[in-house]
């Protein structure tokens, strides 16, 4: 299984422990993923509200520089997309070019400009999508070295994956994070609070509502039992896990809640050590305790 792979700017930096999870995680399971050359910015930012034109050339970039890398033809191509936002983004354009046919001539003009053409060929894929609906949980089940048996995790999918294009999932109760920890062997609580807005930029711009609706769904995390929070964003975890990482825990409180990839829970279930993991970034340090040693049984 060979995979096109858009990494966007987050995963380059700030959420480095994605990417470097990812990547072993899928060489594991016997899929490979190709880092599209020449990519740029999806243009995920403010920026769509101060030139939106510009902003989805940005994004139509990326999908034409797919189709080209590709070759010529008629078959699917599929880019697997980490990052919520790059997620997101790159769908709205393809949806944005078709419902508004005038607004698609101008950005076929501008990406000719560029040399390039999109004929809608591209497929946008978030890496979940992939491991439960191709790859499967069979395989993913049997490759397991190290089960997470005894974790009690919840499944924080974020405001961007399922809404508005619930493509691959249920949009007010996905359930395919969920499954996939399973799989791993980790128990996913129900909790009520797995698409509620963790408050992404509003952290930074109004910083008192940003950090309540943080404190929600920690709180209701808490409340659950959980010991981890398992994430499919990288603006969802850093958010997450800066709050977390911030807050003491008294004797009596509990330890912190771990803020964690679903892709650094499946390697260390492949046994994949940590530090190819990205682990050692983690504000809130991984806690080994929570899973079985490697080796131990697997139902």
């Amino acid at each position: 299984m060979n995979y096109l792979y858009y990494p966007g700017c987050s995963l380059k930096c700030s959420g480095r422990g994605y990417e470097e999870s990812l990547l072993p995680v899928f060489e594991a399971l016997g899929a490979s993923l190709e880092e599209l050359p020449d990519w740029n910015c999806c243009g995920a930012t403010a920026y769509m509200s101060v030139d939106q034109h510009a902003a989805y050339g940005l994004a139509l970039r990326n999908l034409a520089l797919a189709e080209r890398r590709a070759g010529a033809g008629e078959a699917p191509v599929d880019l697997v997309a980490p990052c919520a936002a790059c997620y997101l983004v790159l769908h709205r354009a393809q949806h944005y070019i078709t419902e508004y046919p005038e607004f698609g001539r101008q950005m076929a003009e501008r990406l000719k400009i560029a040399g390039l053409r999109y004929t809608g060929r591209v497929r946008v894929r978030h890496p979940l999508d992939v491991l439960v609906n191709e790859i499967g949980l069979g395989r993913i089940r049997s490759r397991v070295r190290r089960p997470l048996t005894g974790l009690k995790a919840v499944c924080y999918y974020g405001c961007q994956i399922v809404r508005p294009y619930a493509l691959f999932d249920d949009q007010d109760r996905p359930t395919s994070m969920d499954l996939l920890m399973s799989a791993l062997g980790a128990e996913p609580l129900d909790w009520p609070l797995k698409t509620r807005c963790c408050g992404g930029s509003l952290t930074g711009t109004i910083p008192d509502v940003g950090l309540r609706l943080n404190e929600l769904l920690l709180n209701e995390a808490r409340s659950r039992g959980a010991q981890a929070v398992v994430t499919a964003c990288p603006l969802c975890q850093f958010n997450l896990e800066c709050k977390e990482g911030g807050s003491p825990r008294r004797r009596g409180e509990g330890e912190h809640l771990q803020i964690v990839y679903f892709t650094q829970l499946a390697g260390v279930a492949f046994g994949i050590p940590e530090r190819k993991l990205g682990l050692q970034r983690s504000l809130v340090p991984f806690r080994c305790d929570l899973v079985a040693p490697e080796g131990a049984s697997h139902a």
